[in-house]
C-alpha cells in the first residue's frame, strides 16, 4: 500500500512541475550524464518514477522515464 501512495504523490508532483516547466526549450544532448536533476528530467519531457527498494530500510529509487533522459537516475 505504501508503494502505491508514493507513486500517486510522485505523479501529482510531476504533473505540477511539468506544467510549470512546459515552456522551457530543451536541446537534445548526445552524451548524457548518468544522473540528472528532477528539473532536467521534466524539462526533457520525462516523468519521475519513485519506487520503494523493498528491503525494509525505507530507501527509494528515483528514475527519469521518457524524454531525453530516459532511464537515468534522478538526484
Amino acid at each position: 500500500m505504501r508503494k502505491s501512495s508514493c507513486t500517486v504523490i510522485a505523479a501529482l508532483a510531476v504533473w505540477a512541475l511539468s506544467a510549470a516547466g512546459a515552456e522551457a526549450a530543451v536541446l537534445r544532448v548526445p552524451d548524457l550524464p548518468g544522473e540528472v536533476t528532477a528539473t532536467e528530467c521534466i524539462q526533457g519531457g520525462g516523468v519521475i518514477i519513485i519506487s520503494a527498494d523493498g528491503d525494509g530500510t525505507g530507501s527509494f529509487t528515483t528514475l527519469c522515464r521518457g524524454g531525453v533522459h530516459d532511464g537515468q537516475t534522478v538526484i
